[in-house]
Protein backbone atom coordinates (compact mmCIF):
# COMPACT_ATOMS: atom_id res chain seq x y z
CA UNK A 1 0.00 0.00 0.00
CA UNK A 2 1.38 3.46 -0.94
CA UNK A 3 1.69 6.02 1.85
CA UNK A 4 1.60 9.74 1.24
CA UNK A 5 3.95 10.77 4.05
CA UNK A 6 7.41 9.52 4.93
CA UNK A 7 6.60 9.73 8.63
CA UNK A 8 4.36 6.68 8.24
CA UNK A 9 6.78 4.75 6.06
CA UNK A 10 9.47 2.65 7.71
CA UNK A 11 12.43 1.45 5.70
CA UNK A 12 12.14 -2.18 4.73
CA UNK A 13 14.94 -4.26 6.30
CA UNK A 14 16.11 -7.05 4.02
CA UNK A 15 16.77 -10.62 5.14
CA UNK A 16 20.33 -11.95 5.16
CA UNK A 17 19.81 -14.14 2.07
CA UNK A 18 18.11 -11.36 0.13
CA UNK A 19 20.86 -8.98 1.15
CA UNK A 20 23.57 -11.31 -0.17
CA UNK A 21 21.70 -11.89 -3.44
CA UNK A 22 21.21 -8.15 -3.95
CA UNK A 23 24.87 -7.46 -3.19
CA UNK A 24 26.03 -10.15 -5.60
CA UNK A 25 23.68 -8.81 -8.27
CA UNK A 26 24.93 -5.27 -7.72
CA UNK A 27 28.59 -6.20 -8.16
CA UNK A 28 27.74 -8.36 -11.18
CA UNK A 29 25.78 -5.55 -12.82
CA UNK A 30 28.50 -2.99 -12.15
CA UNK A 31 31.34 -5.13 -13.50
CA UNK A 32 29.56 -6.54 -16.57
CA UNK A 33 27.94 -3.27 -17.64
CA UNK A 34 31.12 -1.27 -17.13
CA UNK A 35 33.03 -3.74 -19.31
CA UNK A 36 30.27 -3.67 -21.94
CA UNK A 37 30.35 0.13 -21.93
CA UNK A 38 34.10 0.22 -22.55
CA UNK A 39 33.87 -2.46 -25.26
CA UNK A 40 31.07 -0.67 -27.13
CA UNK A 41 32.90 2.65 -26.89
CA UNK A 42 36.01 0.95 -28.26
CA UNK A 43 34.07 -0.30 -31.30
CA UNK A 44 32.78 3.20 -31.88
CA UNK A 45 36.24 4.74 -31.45
CA UNK A 46 37.80 2.47 -34.04
CA UNK A 47 34.95 2.46 -36.58
CA UNK A 48 32.00 4.74 -35.80
CA UNK A 49 34.14 7.79 -35.05
CA UNK A 50 35.31 7.89 -38.65
CA UNK A 51 31.75 7.46 -39.88
CA UNK A 52 30.57 10.23 -37.51
CA UNK A 53 27.92 7.87 -36.21
CA UNK A 54 27.14 8.57 -32.53
CA UNK A 55 24.46 5.93 -32.13
CA UNK A 56 26.84 3.46 -30.41
CA UNK A 57 27.89 6.22 -28.00
CA UNK A 58 24.33 6.72 -26.75
CA UNK A 59 23.85 2.96 -26.43
CA UNK A 60 27.12 2.71 -24.50
CA UNK A 61 26.01 5.49 -22.15
CA UNK A 62 22.74 3.67 -21.54
CA UNK A 63 24.71 0.60 -20.45
CA UNK A 64 26.91 2.80 -18.24
CA UNK A 65 23.76 3.88 -16.40
CA UNK A 66 23.16 0.23 -15.50
CA UNK A 67 26.73 0.04 -14.16
CA UNK A 68 26.14 3.03 -11.88
CA UNK A 69 22.82 1.53 -10.83
CA UNK A 70 24.60 -1.66 -9.76
CA UNK A 71 27.19 0.35 -7.84
CA UNK A 72 24.38 2.22 -6.09
CA UNK A 73 22.89 -1.12 -5.06
CA UNK A 74 26.15 -2.21 -3.45
CA UNK A 75 26.97 1.06 -1.71
CA UNK A 76 23.50 1.51 -0.23
CA UNK A 77 23.38 -2.08 1.03
CA UNK A 78 26.82 -1.87 2.61
CA UNK A 79 25.86 1.38 4.28
CA UNK A 80 22.64 0.38 6.03
CA UNK A 81 21.41 -2.94 4.62
CA UNK A 82 17.92 -1.64 3.94
CA UNK A 83 15.77 -1.09 0.88
CA UNK A 84 15.61 2.68 1.29
CA UNK A 85 13.75 5.24 -0.81
CA UNK A 86 17.06 6.96 -1.56
CA UNK A 87 18.47 3.77 -3.10
CA UNK A 88 15.30 3.10 -5.08
CA UNK A 89 15.13 6.70 -6.21
CA UNK A 90 18.75 6.70 -7.36
CA UNK A 91 18.23 3.49 -9.30
CA UNK A 92 15.08 4.94 -10.87
CA UNK A 93 17.02 8.03 -11.98
CA UNK A 94 19.63 5.82 -13.66
CA UNK A 95 16.82 3.75 -15.19
CA UNK A 96 15.27 6.90 -16.64
CA UNK A 97 18.65 8.00 -18.01
CA UNK A 98 19.14 4.55 -19.51
CA UNK A 99 15.84 4.81 -21.37
CA UNK A 100 16.60 8.38 -22.45
CA UNK A 101 19.98 7.46 -23.93
CA UNK A 102 18.46 4.52 -25.85
CA UNK A 103 15.83 6.85 -27.31
CA UNK A 104 18.54 9.38 -28.24
CA UNK A 105 20.37 6.60 -30.12
CA UNK A 106 17.39 5.75 -32.35
CA UNK A 107 17.77 8.65 -34.86
CA UNK A 108 21.24 7.30 -35.69
CA UNK A 109 19.85 3.92 -36.77
CA UNK A 110 20.02 3.47 -40.53
CA UNK A 111 16.83 1.40 -40.75
CA UNK A 112 13.70 2.67 -39.03
CA UNK A 113 10.16 1.22 -39.19
CA UNK A 114 7.81 3.24 -41.37
CA UNK A 115 5.26 4.02 -38.62
CA UNK A 116 7.96 5.74 -36.52
CA UNK A 117 10.58 6.85 -39.07
CA UNK A 118 9.12 10.33 -39.56
CA UNK A 119 8.77 10.91 -35.82
CA UNK A 120 12.23 9.63 -34.86
CA UNK A 121 14.00 11.57 -37.62
CA UNK A 122 12.05 14.73 -36.84
CA UNK A 123 13.99 17.65 -35.36
CA UNK A 124 11.49 17.72 -32.48
CA UNK A 125 12.40 14.16 -31.41
CA UNK A 126 14.51 15.40 -28.45
CA UNK A 127 11.43 17.24 -27.17
CA UNK A 128 9.18 14.22 -27.76
CA UNK A 129 11.35 12.08 -25.49
CA UNK A 130 12.70 14.85 -23.26
CA UNK A 131 9.40 16.20 -21.96
CA UNK A 132 8.16 12.79 -20.64
CA UNK A 133 11.63 12.28 -19.14
CA UNK A 134 11.37 15.51 -17.17
CA UNK A 135 7.82 14.71 -16.06
CA UNK A 136 9.05 11.34 -14.77
CA UNK A 137 12.31 12.63 -13.25
CA UNK A 138 10.98 15.51 -11.18
CA UNK A 139 8.30 13.50 -9.32
CA UNK A 140 10.88 10.75 -8.74
CA UNK A 141 13.25 13.21 -7.10
CA UNK A 142 10.35 14.68 -5.12
CA UNK A 143 9.34 11.25 -3.79
CA UNK A 144 12.96 10.50 -2.87
CA UNK A 145 13.04 13.62 -0.70
CA UNK A 146 9.72 12.80 0.93
CA UNK A 147 10.81 9.20 1.53
CA UNK A 148 7.96 7.55 -0.36
CA UNK A 149 7.79 3.79 -0.80
CA UNK A 150 9.76 2.00 -3.47
CA UNK A 151 6.68 1.20 -5.53
CA UNK A 152 5.69 4.84 -5.75
CA UNK A 153 9.14 5.69 -7.06
CA UNK A 154 9.45 2.75 -9.44
CA UNK A 155 6.24 3.25 -11.34
CA UNK A 156 7.34 6.42 -13.12
CA UNK A 157 10.51 5.00 -14.67
CA UNK A 158 8.57 1.84 -15.57
CA UNK A 159 6.12 3.83 -17.69
CA UNK A 160 8.99 5.63 -19.42
CA UNK A 161 10.75 2.29 -19.97
CA UNK A 162 7.60 0.85 -21.58
CA UNK A 163 7.58 3.69 -24.09
CA UNK A 164 11.25 3.03 -24.80
CA UNK A 165 10.61 -0.66 -25.33
CA UNK A 166 7.96 0.01 -27.96
CA UNK A 167 10.31 2.13 -30.06
CA UNK A 168 13.37 -0.05 -29.44
CA UNK A 169 11.57 -3.28 -30.31
CA UNK A 170 10.38 -2.02 -33.68
CA UNK A 171 13.75 -0.45 -34.53
CA UNK A 172 15.76 -3.56 -33.62
CA UNK A 173 13.41 -5.73 -35.66
CA UNK A 174 13.69 -3.45 -38.68
CA UNK A 175 17.49 -3.21 -38.41
CA UNK A 176 18.06 -6.96 -38.29
CA UNK A 177 15.47 -7.75 -40.97
CA UNK A 178 16.90 -5.20 -43.42
CA UNK A 179 20.36 -6.64 -42.83
CA UNK A 180 19.05 -10.14 -43.59
CA UNK A 181 19.45 -11.42 -40.01
CA UNK A 182 15.99 -12.84 -39.19
CA UNK A 183 17.14 -14.98 -36.25
CA UNK A 184 18.54 -11.93 -34.48
CA UNK A 185 15.27 -10.12 -35.19
CA UNK A 186 13.37 -12.90 -33.41
CA UNK A 187 15.81 -12.80 -30.50
CA UNK A 188 15.24 -9.07 -30.17
CA UNK A 189 11.48 -9.65 -29.80
CA UNK A 190 12.16 -12.31 -27.15
CA UNK A 191 14.40 -9.88 -25.28
CA UNK A 192 11.74 -7.18 -25.37
CA UNK A 193 9.25 -9.69 -23.93
CA UNK A 194 11.62 -10.61 -21.07
CA UNK A 195 12.15 -6.91 -20.37
CA UNK A 196 8.39 -6.37 -20.17
CA UNK A 197 8.15 -9.18 -17.60
CA UNK A 198 10.90 -7.54 -15.55
CA UNK A 199 8.98 -4.24 -15.57
CA UNK A 200 5.89 -6.03 -14.26
CA UNK A 201 7.89 -7.53 -11.38
CA UNK A 202 9.28 -4.08 -10.67
CA UNK A 203 5.76 -2.74 -10.16
CA UNK A 204 4.93 -5.75 -7.97
CA UNK A 205 8.06 -5.14 -5.85
CA UNK A 206 9.03 -8.83 -6.13
CA UNK A 207 12.75 -8.62 -5.33
CA UNK A 208 14.01 -12.11 -6.18
CA UNK A 209 12.11 -12.52 -9.47
CA UNK A 210 12.94 -8.94 -10.37
CA UNK A 211 16.67 -9.58 -9.95
CA UNK A 212 16.44 -12.77 -12.03
CA UNK A 213 14.59 -11.21 -14.95
CA UNK A 214 16.66 -8.02 -14.74
CA UNK A 215 19.86 -10.06 -15.06
CA UNK A 216 18.40 -11.92 -18.04
CA UNK A 217 17.10 -8.93 -19.98
CA UNK A 218 20.13 -6.72 -19.31
CA UNK A 219 22.50 -9.44 -20.47
CA UNK A 220 20.33 -10.12 -23.52
CA UNK A 221 20.08 -6.43 -24.43
CA UNK A 222 23.83 -5.95 -24.09
CA UNK A 223 24.45 -8.91 -26.39
CA UNK A 224 21.88 -7.53 -28.85
CA UNK A 225 23.64 -4.17 -28.84
CA UNK A 226 26.91 -5.92 -29.71
CA UNK A 227 25.14 -8.00 -32.37
CA UNK A 228 23.75 -4.74 -33.76
CA UNK A 229 27.24 -3.21 -33.81
CA UNK A 230 28.66 -6.28 -35.57
CA UNK A 231 25.81 -6.28 -38.11
CA UNK A 232 26.64 -2.63 -38.76
CA UNK A 233 30.29 -3.54 -39.34
CA UNK A 234 29.17 -6.45 -41.53
CA UNK A 235 27.09 -4.08 -43.64
CA UNK A 236 29.99 -1.66 -44.00
CA UNK A 237 32.19 -4.42 -45.38
CA UNK A 238 29.47 -5.79 -47.68
CA UNK A 239 28.67 -2.41 -49.18
CA UNK A 240 32.25 -1.77 -50.20
CA UNK A 241 32.42 -1.77 -53.99
CA UNK A 242 35.09 -4.24 -55.18
CA UNK A 243 37.53 -3.45 -57.97
CA UNK A 244 36.80 -4.34 -61.58
CA UNK A 245 39.16 -7.35 -61.47
CA UNK A 246 37.32 -8.76 -58.41
CA UNK A 247 33.85 -8.62 -59.99
CA UNK A 248 32.34 -11.29 -62.22
CA UNK A 249 29.25 -10.61 -64.33
CA UNK A 250 26.84 -13.39 -65.41
CA UNK A 251 23.90 -12.93 -67.79
CA UNK A 252 20.94 -15.23 -67.39
CA UNK A 253 17.48 -14.63 -68.79
CA UNK A 254 14.78 -16.55 -66.94
CA UNK A 255 11.34 -16.85 -68.47
CA UNK A 256 8.56 -16.87 -65.91
CA UNK A 257 4.88 -17.36 -66.64
CA UNK A 258 3.97 -14.61 -64.21
CA UNK A 259 6.59 -12.25 -65.62
CA UNK A 260 7.90 -13.45 -69.00
CA UNK A 261 10.05 -10.33 -69.44
CA UNK A 262 11.93 -10.80 -66.19
CA UNK A 263 15.67 -10.49 -66.82
CA UNK A 264 18.39 -11.23 -64.29
CA UNK A 265 22.12 -10.70 -64.01
CA UNK A 266 24.43 -12.02 -61.31
CA UNK A 267 27.36 -10.15 -59.80
CA UNK A 268 30.01 -12.11 -57.92
CA UNK A 269 32.90 -10.75 -55.90
CA UNK A 270 31.14 -8.80 -53.15
CA UNK A 271 32.24 -9.72 -49.60
CA UNK A 272 29.80 -11.48 -47.31
CA UNK A 273 27.65 -12.97 -50.05
CA UNK A 274 28.94 -14.94 -53.05
CA UNK A 275 26.18 -14.26 -55.58
CA UNK A 276 23.99 -11.19 -55.92
CA UNK A 277 21.15 -11.74 -58.35
CA UNK A 278 19.72 -8.51 -59.77
CA UNK A 279 16.47 -8.15 -61.70
CA UNK A 280 16.46 -5.63 -64.54
CA UNK A 281 13.91 -4.37 -66.98
CA UNK A 282 14.30 -5.73 -70.55
CA UNK A 283 15.63 -2.37 -71.75
CA UNK A 284 18.29 -2.06 -69.04
CA UNK A 285 19.19 -5.73 -69.41
CA UNK A 286 19.69 -5.22 -73.13
CA UNK A 287 21.90 -2.17 -72.52
CA UNK A 288 24.12 -3.95 -70.00
CA UNK A 289 24.35 -6.99 -72.25
CA UNK A 290 25.39 -4.75 -75.14
CA UNK A 291 28.22 -3.45 -72.98
CA UNK A 292 29.26 -7.04 -72.23
CA UNK A 293 29.06 -8.20 -75.87
CA UNK A 294 31.13 -5.26 -77.04
CA UNK A 295 33.68 -6.01 -74.34
CA UNK A 296 33.93 -9.63 -75.47
CA UNK A 297 34.08 -8.69 -79.15
CA UNK A 298 37.37 -8.61 -81.02
CA UNK A 299 36.62 -5.23 -82.58
CA UNK A 300 36.10 -1.90 -80.83
CA UNK A 301 34.36 -2.25 -77.48
CA UNK A 302 33.30 1.37 -76.95
CA UNK A 303 29.67 2.51 -76.88
CA UNK A 304 28.77 6.05 -77.86
CA UNK A 305 26.30 8.28 -76.06
CA UNK A 306 23.98 10.36 -78.23
CA UNK A 307 24.76 14.11 -78.07
CA UNK A 308 22.14 16.52 -76.85
CA UNK A 309 19.84 18.10 -79.46
CA UNK A 310 21.10 15.73 -82.17
CA UNK A 311 18.70 15.56 -85.11
CA UNK A 312 20.72 13.49 -87.61
CA UNK A 313 20.03 9.99 -88.84
CA UNK A 314 22.94 8.28 -87.08
CA UNK A 315 21.99 5.60 -84.56
CA UNK A 316 23.73 5.70 -81.19
CA UNK A 317 24.16 2.92 -78.64
CA UNK A 318 22.97 5.03 -75.69
CA UNK A 319 20.28 7.68 -76.07
CA UNK A 320 21.44 9.92 -73.18
CA UNK A 321 23.35 9.96 -69.89
CA UNK A 322 20.15 9.35 -67.94
CA UNK A 323 19.87 5.90 -69.51
CA UNK A 324 23.26 4.97 -68.04
CA UNK A 325 22.24 6.55 -64.72
CA UNK A 326 19.07 4.42 -64.58
CA UNK A 327 21.13 1.29 -65.22
CA UNK A 328 23.49 2.00 -62.32
CA UNK A 329 20.57 2.85 -60.03
CA UNK A 330 18.84 -0.42 -60.91
CA UNK A 331 22.03 -2.35 -60.15
CA UNK A 332 22.40 -0.59 -56.78
CA UNK A 333 18.75 -1.28 -55.90
CA UNK A 334 19.34 -4.94 -56.58
CA UNK A 335 22.60 -5.03 -54.65
CA UNK A 336 21.66 -3.10 -51.52
CA UNK A 337 17.93 -2.38 -51.71
CA UNK A 338 16.15 0.86 -52.54
CA UNK A 339 17.20 3.89 -50.50
CA UNK A 340 19.97 1.87 -48.83
CA UNK A 341 22.77 3.36 -50.90
CA UNK A 342 24.22 6.84 -51.34
CA UNK A 343 25.69 8.69 -54.27
CA UNK A 344 29.16 9.21 -52.77
CA UNK A 345 29.69 5.78 -51.21
CA UNK A 346 27.94 3.57 -53.76
CA UNK A 347 26.78 5.22 -57.01
CA UNK A 348 30.04 6.89 -58.00
CA UNK A 349 32.30 3.96 -56.92
CA UNK A 350 30.14 1.42 -58.78
CA UNK A 351 30.09 3.58 -61.90
CA UNK A 352 33.88 3.98 -61.80
CA UNK A 353 34.30 0.23 -61.24
CA UNK A 354 32.01 -0.99 -64.02
CA UNK A 355 32.51 1.64 -66.70
CA UNK A 356 35.37 3.54 -68.25
CA UNK A 357 35.04 6.80 -70.15
CA UNK A 358 37.29 7.47 -73.11
CA UNK A 359 39.96 10.07 -72.40
CA UNK A 360 40.40 11.15 -76.01
CA UNK A 361 36.88 10.85 -77.43
CA UNK A 362 33.87 12.42 -75.74
CA UNK A 363 30.72 10.41 -75.09
CA UNK A 364 32.62 7.10 -75.48
CA UNK A 365 32.14 4.54 -72.71
CA UNK A 366 32.80 0.82 -72.25
CA UNK A 367 32.54 -1.93 -69.64
CA UNK A 368 35.73 -2.03 -67.57
CA UNK A 369 35.53 -5.63 -66.31
CA UNK A 370 38.16 -8.03 -67.75
CA UNK A 371 36.86 -10.24 -70.55
CA UNK A 372 37.46 -13.41 -68.56
CA UNK A 373 35.10 -12.10 -65.84
CA UNK A 374 32.08 -11.81 -68.17
CA UNK A 375 29.84 -14.80 -68.88
CA UNK A 376 26.81 -14.84 -71.20
CA UNK A 377 24.57 -17.87 -71.31
CA UNK A 378 22.90 -18.87 -74.55
CA UNK A 379 19.25 -17.86 -74.61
Amino acid sequence: MLLSNSAYQKPVTMSASTLEISKFYGWWQFAVCLFAFMALISIWYHIGRRQRDFGPVWLALSILCWAFSGLTEVLQLEENGIDSPVKEGTRSVFSLLNSLFILLALPWFKYLPKPFAGLIKNKFWPFVIGIPFVFALLPTLHKMILGRSASAINELDVYYALMTLVFLGFVLWESFIKRRLPLLALLSLFTVLITLVAQVYKLMDNTINLLLFSAIFKTSLIMLFFALALSWVKELTETVIPTAHQLQLYFKRRNNSADPNKCEVTLKGFPGQADRVISLTPALYKLLKTFAERRLAVSEDWLEIKPKNFDGSKTYDINDHNELKRLIQALLNGLFGKQNWTKDKHFIPLKNTLFEMSENRERKIRLQLPKENIYIENE
